[in-house]
C-alpha cells in the first residue's frame, strides 16, 4: 500500500486525479474493486488535495464521477451478460447482491455503496435482475455522492498518516451509513400520521 501511496504522491497531480476517476469507476465497471477498492482511490485523491496538489474539490468530483460511470456500465453489462461473469469467482456476493435486492429493493443499491464488495457487483446484479435503470440511477446518484466526498475528505483530513484512514475508512463508511438511515428513519415517523387519526374516507358518512 505504501507503495500505491507513493506513487500516487509523486505523478503529476492531473494524472492523479485522472486516476483516482478511472480507479473508481473500474471498481463496479470491470471488477477492478476485487483488487484495488475504489474507496483506496478516492482517498488518495483526498490525500493529494490534503497535501496541497489538488483542490479537494476536484478530488471529491473525480470520485463522485467515477462511481457513477463505473456503476452505470456495470449495470448495463448485467443487463446485457447476466449473472455468468460473475458466478465463477464471485459467487457468494453476487447471491448476496441478489438477496439485498428481493428484499430491500431500490434502497439495496444505496445500501451496497457502502459495503466492500458489494459495491463491485450490486450494480450488474440490478441490470442482471431487469431493475429499470431510471429506478437505479436515483439511488446510485445519491450513494455515490455521499460516498465519494466522504472518502475524499477522509484522506484529507488523514493526509498526514494515510496508513491509518486506510484502516479506518470501512468503519468511517458504516457510521456515515449508520447516520444517514437514522436520519431517515427520523423523518419517516415524523411525516407518519398520529395514531388516533385515520384518513377521512374511513370514516362513516354523517347523516342528513
Amino acid at each position: 500500500m505504501r507503495g500505491l501511496v507513493g506513487f500516487f504522491v509523486r505523478i503529476p497531480a492531473g494524472v492523479g486525479v485522472g486516476l483516482v476517476f478511472l480507479l473508481t469507476a473500474a471498481e463496479s465497471a470491470l471488477l477492478v474493486g476485487l483488487v484495488v477498492p475504489g474507496e483506496v482511490a478516492a482517498i488518495l485523491g483526498g490525500v493529494l488535495a490534503g497535501r496541497g496538489r489538488v483542490p479537494y474539490a476536484a478530488a471529491a468530483a473525480a470520485a463522485i464521477a467515477g462511481a457513477w460511470a463505473g456503476d452505470s456500465i456495470g449495470f448495463f453489462l448485467g443487463r446485457r451478460l447476466g449473472g455468468a461473469r460473475f458466478l465463477k469467482r464471485r459467487r457468494q456476493h453476487w447471491a448476496q447482491a441478489r438477496t439485498w435486492l428481493k428484499r430491500k429493493g431500490g434502497i439495496a443499491i444505496f445500501l451496497a455503496r457502502f459495503t466492500p464488495f458489494l459495491r463491485t457487483v450490486m450494480p450488474s446484479a440490478a441490470g442482471a435482475a431487469k431493475m429499470p435503470y431510471f429506478r437505479f440511477l436515483p439511488w446510485d446518484l445519491a450513494a455515490g455522492a455521499l460516498w465519494g466526498g466522504t472518502s475524499a475528505a477522509l484522506g484529507y483530513v488523514g493526509a498526514r498518516d494515510f496508513e491509518r484512514v486506510l484502516r479506518w475508512s470501512g468503519r468511517v463508511g458504516l457510521i456515515v451509513l449508520g447516520v444517514v438511515l437514522a436520519a431517515a428513519a427520523v423523518l419517516l415517523h415524523r411525516l407518519r400520521p398520529p395514531a388516533g387519526r385515520r384518513p377521512s374516507a374511513s370514516r362513516p358518512a354523517r347523516r342528513r
